[in-house]
């Protein structure tokens, strides 16, 4: 896997190279042009002068150009060796300019064994050059072959000290990468559960607070059908009906549930209008007195919802548990939302020593819309439920 630089480090190495560059046409290519300036028509300042445009057109192109096929950096890379050599020649010395002109091979050559060889032959050609130039004094051409040989060495030294630098952050580089995307595959394998997790949640929520519900309540009113059969026909008769509404509600739940009906499983209407419908259903079911409290109250088909789950769970409670007489059923807005409180005199129970799955669903289902449930009970005192839901902005 190989580690792509960033844009940062990319500007940092292009910044770092132009100035290289300036440094180099400064420092390696001016001073040999000014010393022979004063040569202006020999044979020395016309061959310097050539091998030095050379050069410098060469690098123009390669740095213009980077891509194309013609003059690959190899090949200035080639020239800058013959350069090197031919202006060691011409004027008898040229270790400065090779030490300043060291770098290029560094950064061009690709990697450190293409550089040293291609350095070590502009080493080769400069001190054969200087070797060859017959004009100079002998100390200062032994000189210049010293500089360059020892510019040379602490070049390759250097350059694969900073290779191996590189090379060990490029590695920790890969490291970091592998393991960021090891952290975000198993950061994405935790969102994965997760959802998986919360999704299958709220389908148990869904089924408990609907089919476990409707089951419930065909059992319930089938016994009591059964036991009327020879008592009461009549009354038998009216819970086959209710057996039948129950089991309707719940294949069109069950339909929801697996995805072939609308997401919902409500039709349009007030709240008020659904929550009267249920407690109709539940009067005629368990006999039980329900007194209701229902204006008309403005919200949404998610909080319509919310509310009718927990008047469903609160009233099937009622009915396993409870073995109550009366239920009041309050709707009402105010300035904290929408408020849904039902009470039993039932038997009561201690909300603490509660764990069942009911109550915890119905508080998910309201902390999903931002709301919450309070439950009030003791043995032999009852039971109060109170949802309260935000609606319209209040809070």
């Amino acid at each position: 896997m190989t580690q792509r630089p960033q844009p940062d480090d990319r500007f940092r190495i292009r910044t770092l190279r132009r100035w290289y560059a300036v440094s180099w046409v400064v420092l390696g290519l001016c001073p040999p042009l000014v010393s022979v300036l004063d040569e202006t028509g020999t044979a020395r300042f016309w061959w310097s002068s050539a091998l030095l445009a050379v050069i410098a057109l060469c690098w123009a192109v390669v740095v213009a150009l980077p891509g194309n096929r013609v003059l690959r950096p190899y090949t200035f890379l080639a020239v800058l060796a013959l350069g090197l050599g031919g202006l060691a020649w011409a004027r008898g010395d040229g270790a400065a300019l090779f030490i300043v002109s060291l770098p290029h091979f560094w950064l061009l050559a690709g990697n450190p064994r293409n550089a040293i060889a291609l350095s070590g032959a502009a080493a080769a050609a400069t001190v054969a050059g200087i070797t060859v130039h017959r004009d100079g004094d002998p100390d200062l051409l032994t000189g210049n072959i010293v500089f360059t040989l020892i510019g040379y060495t602490a070049g390759v030294l250097l350059g694969l000290g900073v290779a191996r630098i590189v090379e060990q952050s490029d590695e920790r580089a890969r490291r970091l990468s592998v393991e960021l995307e090891n952290a975000q595959r198993r950061l994405l394998d935790a969102h994965r559960l997760q959802g998986a997790t919360e999704e299958r949640e709220r389908l148990a929520r869904e089924i408990h607070d609907t089919l476990a519900q409707g089951f419930a309540s065909i059992i319930v009113l089938a016994e009591a059908a059964r036991a009327s059969l020879d008592t009461d026909p009549g009354r038998a008769a009216q819970q086959l009906l209710s057996i039948e509404n129950t089991a309707r509600d719940n294949f069109a739940e069950a339909r929801v549930l697996v995805g072939s009906a609308p997401q919902g499983g409500l039709a349009p209407g007030s709240v008020s209008g659904t929550l009267r419908r249920t407690l109709d259903r539940f009067t005629e079911d368990t006999g039980l007195i329900v007194t209701a409290e229902l204006p008309e109250v403005e919200c949404d088909q998610p909080t319509r919802i919310a509310l009718l789950r927990c008047a469903q769970e609160s009233l099937a409670n009622v009915r396993k548990h409870a073995a109550a007489t009366t239920v009041d059923v309050v709707l009402a807005l105010d300035a904290y939302g929408v408020e849904l409180e039902i009470t039993d005199d039932g038997r009561g129970f201690v909300v603490e020593d509660s764990r069942g799955f009911g109550l915890n669903g119905m508080r998910k289902r309201l902390a999903e819309l931002g709301g919450e449930l309070t439950v009030t009970s003791s043995v032999g005192d009852g039971t109060r439920v109170l949802a309260v839901i935000p609606v319209n902005g209040r809070v």
